[in-house]
């Protein structure tokens, strides 16, 4: 919308007679209900020499039985010995006894020293292993044989659970420990998996099923013995 044309003289003359019709009509509307507003402008009501004080004595004298009545509560429900759900209550100390990555199995001391820390040590355990030697060398060699690329396709060669302890993605979740799961115990000894993947992914695509895997039809009206 185009910003108003403020020197425009038909457009001062409308802003000029709606400002003079506001000011009329409130000032009606101030004339028939002046008695009112007086009545609420000033206080009319009888003075009881009331103080803050005084004020403040009700409220305290208004929530005396409930004080009395959360003592009675209090008193019956009071236990002269002390009931102790545990003699010993673990702190923040005891937070990583048996709930480290080490403990669980997860690191080992001797291929990783970083997860090695007193028990007093609350920093979160590390999410990724230590990194190969190996493939650490190749990022200071130069080309073709070794650099970042050779290393990242090195890198990429292992599995995601051996290069972190935690998913770092949502999208590890699918093949994240694989071979603890049923299909790394129970792997095809003779490579069906694969012929299936092959013939599937092939260039003609998967082929019908030989003769000898259809179903077997009884001999009828449509089907002889040969």
């Amino acid at each position: 919308m185009p910003p108003i044309d403020m020197t425009n003289p038909e457009k001062i003359k409308f802003f000029i007679e709606n400002y003079e019709k506001t000011a009329r009509l409130r000032m009606r509307w101030n004339n028939l209900y002046s008695d009112k507003l007086q009545k609420a402008a000033t206080l009319t009501r009888e003075e009881r020499g009331y103080r803050v004080e005084d004020v403040l004595k009700e409220t305290m004298a208004g929530g005396l039985p409930t004080i009395t009545r959360d003592n009675i509560s209090g008193a019956r429900n009071k236990r002269k010995i002390p009931l102790r759900d545990a003699a010993y209550i673990p702190g923040i100390k005891d937070m990583r006894k048996g709930h480290s990555i080490v403990d669980v199995g997860l690191a080992d001391p001797e291929k990783d020293p970083t997860v090695v820390r007193p028990d007093t040590d609350l920093k979160p355990d590390p999410k990724m292993r230590p990194v190969n030697p190996k493939h650490s060398r190749l990022i200071y060699k130069g080309l073709p044989n070794f650099g970042r690329e050779v290393y990242l396709r090195e890198r990429n060669k292992m599995a995601p659970e051996e290069k972190y302890y935690f998913l770092e993605t949502t999208g590890w979740e699918y093949g994240w420990r694989l071979h603890d799961s049923y299909f790394g115990r129970h792997a095809p000894e003779y490579g069906r998996v694969w012929l299936l993947t092959r013939g599937s992914a092939s260039r003609s695509g998967p082929q019908p099923d030989p003769d000898h895997y259809q179903t077997i039809k009884l001999p009828g009206p449509d089907k002889c013995n040969m």
